[in-house]
């Protein structure tokens, strides 16, 4: 009969050592940029566009609450500072004092840029009749 008890691996093993679990190799380090991005269409906006009242592509109004660094909508009045009033049209022009541009920290993830063009003709030969 056999003297172990339960059949796992790991229960009274042999008395050799145990391999190091072994780990996947690093990702390269990805590089990171900071952004600010119409909250419209999504165009790349410059940093300092604090002076620019609308969006050079879409010409959709920059000092608004969706385009505010303080805006969350879990928050009382979906503003991160307090506030006394709330503000309806989030998309509409407002003269708040605490409006800062939204900017983010984006990861660039390659090196070229792939185009919606190069895209769609890579679907299209993939089902080509």
């Amino acid at each position: 009969m056999d003297d172990r008890r339960y059949r796992q691996s790991g229960y009274k093993d042999t008395g050799r050592p145990r391999e190091a679990p072994r780990r996947p190799p690093e990702p390269p380090a990805l590089k990171n940029r900071s952004v600010s991005r119409c909250a419209a269409c999504g165009a790349t906006l410059p940093i300092t566009a604090e002076s620019l009242t609308e969006c050079p592509s879409c010409r959709a109004a920059l000092h608004t609450c969706r385009q505010c660094g303080h805006f969350d909508p879990g928050q009382r009045f979906e503003c991160a500072q307090p506030i006394t009033a709330r503000i309806v049209d989030k998309q509409a022009v407002n003269d708040c004092g605490s409006f800062t541009l939204r900017v983010t920290v984006e990861r660039e993830t390659s090196s070229g840029a792939v185009r919606p063009e190069d895209a769609r003709r890579s679907f299209n030969n993939l089902f080509k009749k």
